[in-house]
């Protein structure tokens, strides 16, 4: 706290209180423009004390009924609840019964001090902020309240109440984004904890396992506003090295992703696990700061390149993930690696879409590039595997990719379709994984 450079004694006009700030205490945060429009008994009033309004309930503790009641009236005015006590052991009694969101009280008050007042709320709701008031003007008095916990000291005489008024505004934004930040850390330790409960049994039975990876998939089909998600999953072993997802970023955007793990089996399932975890710890994280950031596939990639790094696990990803925005109609999607490409549907046309990139988890150095795409208003999107291309006959990889939009086109872009003409429901022992991600809209 700042200290002034020249002396200052300052008397509250009805009491007999006087502060001498060279002992040590400072009046930073209570002297301001000295720009008045009302006054209330003794007191002079600010104009811009007036902020928004609010249904916060405050607590007001001071043996000094004039000041406790000029505060009253001025907060009231300000569009508060008030509550009042005469002195410490009274406030902490309306303080157990009513719960207000905010205590403001004196230090030096009859039958309870002010710090063992600080002490007792805290005890009982750590949450709670509350403001020191007080003409005690002493250093040691400042840094016991706020080592108690206190959010804020101020020095009597407040010559402008639109500093407390200031002060019990940052302190209940405080307090609310504390609370705010408490719950998205549950949330996420609570997703922890389901997710690492499902790494254990994955690890301790391949049945378990199975059911696990099988429930962390989204629901098939899936339809949000105009677009429409479905999948299918199909593991060469008991496990898969694929895995899929589709979720709501916020009110406007849809994110998707098809993953393809290197190798097969419980390994490779396990990081499929994992992929879900970061992403959603990723989402969780993103919404605890306040504002959700862009959430774009390139970052999201990079934040999953650098986790798989970190992790040693000798395994690698291949990954298409996109985001949609409703609101613009714009697809924004990146590649790591993957083959093949995704396949874009229309009733007129169709292609692979545009990008490349280095695979996932391989390269400290790897970064991602976004491509934004104005998706056609019927069309369809189809994410697959490279396992597919294990099911074509043609003899070159080449000619496998040159054929493969042909068999999108001749399913008609959807996953039905594809189901018939890979023949998925008659498939014996495969070499490889098989996911299919189809998203489409207005498709007949």
């Amino acid at each position: 706290m700042g200290v002034p450079s020249a002396p200052y004694t300052g008397t509250f006009v009805g009491s007999s209180n006087t502060v001498d700030l060279n002992q040590g205490c400072s009046q930073a945060n209570s002297v301001v423009s000295p720009t008045y429009s009302r006054s209330r008994g003794n007191l002079i009033l600010a104009p811009f004390a007036h902020m928004q309004k609010t249904s916060a309930t405050l607590l007001i503790i001071d043996d000094d009924e004039v000041v406790r009641a000029s505060l009253a009236a001025y907060l009231e005015d300000s569009g508060f609840s008030v509550l009042q006590a005469s002195n410490g052991l009274q406030g902490l009694q309306v303080f157990e019964q009513e719960q207000p969101d905010l205590v403001i009280c004196d230090l030096r008050m009859p039958q309870m001090s002010g710090l063992e007042l600080i002490r007792q709320v805290s005890l009982r709701s750590v949450q709670t902020p509350v403001i020191v008031i007080s003409g005690a003007g002493v250093m040691s008095d400042v840094v016991e309240a706020l080592r108690l916990g206190a959010a804020d000291y101020l020095i009597k005489p407040l010559e402008d109440l639109a500093v407390l008024e200031h002060s019990v505004h940052r302190a209940l934004d405080r307090a609310r984004l504390q609370l705010e930040n408490k719950r998205y850390r549950d949330k996420l330790e609570s997703a922890n904890r389901e997710l690492e409960a499902s790494l254990h049994l994955l690890q301790e039975d391949q049945n378990a396992g199975r059911q696990v990876q099988m429930n962390m998939l989204p629901v098939s089909p899936w339809s949000i506003d105009d677009f429409n998600f479905a999948h299918q999953i199909i593991p060469s072993l008991y496990l898969s090295g694929d895995f899929v997802d589709y979720f709501r970023v916020d009110e406007r955007r849809v994110a998707f992703y098809l993953a393809d793990v290197s190798g097969h089996g419980a390994s490779s399932a396990f990081v499929t696990v994992l992929l879900k975890f970061m992403t959603t710890r990723l989402l969780f994280e993103s919404k605890r700061n306040g504002t959700l950031p862009e959430f774009k596939p390139s970052e999201v990639l990079g934040h999953i390149n650098r986790g798989l790094i970190n992790c040693k696990l000798g395994k690698h990803v291949t990954m298409v993930g996109g985001v949609i925005d409703e609101e613009t109609g714009l697809l924004t999607y990146s590649i790591g690696g993957h083959l093949p490409l995704p396949v874009l549907y229309t009733p007129d046309s169709v292609s692979y879409l545009e990008g490349r990139g280095l695979p996932v988890g391989l390269f400290n150095e790897a970064t991602y590039e976004d491509q934004v795409l104005k998706l056609p208003e019927s069309f369809s999107l189809t994410l697959m595997s490279d396992g597919i291309l294990d099911l074509l006959t043609e003899p070159t990889l080449k000619e496998k990719e040159a054929a493969l939009p042909q068999l999108v086109k001749a399913a008609g872009g959807s996953l039905d379709g594809l189901r018939q003409v890979f023949g998925l429901a008659t498939l014996g022992e495969m070499p490889d994984d098989i996911a299919l991600l189809v998203l489409s809209r207005n498709l007949k």
